[in-house]
């Protein structure tokens, strides 16, 4: 079938299967740190991945913030089309949410049960209540 040495053709088959492994490698680091970003637990991974909570942490230190390690981040004011909101990280989850004031007067808030992983994600909900609510010149 194979017109080449078996152990040249098994190899090759190895070092192809190198590349495909470092690859999945990366993707479930970029994975585990998503879902960490979100709040999911190390132990919660590990249980995705058919391992111990322990064995997540070891495979993917950086994907999950240790409580102590987490400072608080100051809130932040955004303002943009005549508008201002307030970006608020909430301390018991450490999630991000906003209120503001639009230019025409309308007020708004991430909903009550809504929180989101970063200010950036909160920033843009913001930021579209308050372009959707910009003032219009006649």
């Amino acid at each position: 079938m194979w017109e080449a040495d078996p152990v040249e053709v098994a190899l090759s088959v190895l070092a192809a299967w190198k590349v495909v492994d470092a690859e999945v490698k990366q993707l479930t680091a970029i994975a585990a740190g998503t879902a960490g970003s979100y709040g999911a637990s190390c132990e919660q991974m590990g249980a995705a991945w058919g391992i111990t909570r322990q064995g997540a942490r070891k495979k993917w230190p950086d994907a999950v913030s240790r409580p102590a390690a987490t400072a608080a981040q100051p809130n932040a004011a955004l303002e943009l089309c005549g508008g201002t909101a307030e970006l608020i990280q909430q301390p018991s989850s450490g999630g991000w949410r906003w209120a503001g004031k639009a230019a025409d007067g309308m007020r708004g808030a991430a909903d009550a049960d809504t929180g989101y992983a970063t200010k950036e994600e909160a920033a843009a909900h913001a930021g579209a209540f308050l372009m959707a609510h910009a003032h219009v010149q006649p």
